[in-house]
């Protein structure tokens, strides 16, 4: 494909990419969704909340506005040698279903066999955050996070095993309150190697 149709696909995608509201337009339709529940965002109890709510929604989707590759690029070369399996376990989580925007609460146990360098811990935890602060479903969720460090560190294998639980089935809907959702993604060695495999799943179940 060339250059100019690349440019024109981008035009295309500038225009029918709409336009993000601003902080009125998203209070205003706060307080629009309050007068739809039966209540009245003019009452003294109410008249902040869609301030607040606006500012919590930039917490909880500020997932958006970071790079998860940027996230994994200083790595570390001087190892020795290692290439055993690194695990990082119970990364606690906090997202939102793309479905009906409700909590997941969750952990995730993330791990890769490295292959030549390695990667700070904190930046794990820290990609595992930039993908569950967006609208997400559990199964993308878990193939993002084994994608993106098996496409950036080139390990051996990566594997992710997350644990959560969906507030749109415990609090709505079926009420199944002490149901949770388990998902994997493995590749390379995690998916080649049964051992290796049952090594990372006997640290992480």
């Amino acid at each position: 494909m060339s250059s100019n149709v690349h440019a024109l696909e981008r035009v295309r995608s500038l225009r029918t990419t709409p336009k993000r509201p601003d902080r009125a337009d998203v209070e205003a339709a706060f307080r629009t969704i309050i007068r739809w529940t039966g209540d009245d965002p003019e009452r003294d109890g109410l008249t902040e909340t869609p301030a607040r709510v606006a500012r919590a929604f930039e917490e909880f989707f500020v997932g958006y506005a970071q790079d998860p590759v940027e996230i994994l690029q200083k790595t570390f070369e001087e190892i020795e040698g290692y290439d055993e399996m690194i695990v990082l376990r119970g990364i606690r989580f906090e997202s939102h279903c793309e479905h009906h925007m409700a909590p997941i609460v969750g952990q995730a146990w993330v791990a890769y066999v490295p292959s030549g360098r390695v990667v700070g811990i904190s930046k794990l935890a820290r990609l595992v955050e930039v993908y569950a602060k967006r609208l997400q479903i559990q199964e993308k969720m878990t193939a993002q996070i084994a994608n993106t460090i098996n496409d950036v560190l080139k390990p051996q294998g990566v594997g992710v095993i997350i644990k959560a639980s969906h507030h749109c089935m415990t609090t709505r809907g079926v009420h199944k309150p002490d149901s949770d959702l388990v998902t994997s993604r493995m590749l390379g060695c995690f998916r080649d190697n049964p051992l290796t495999r049952q090594e990372f799943l006997s640290m992480a179940l």
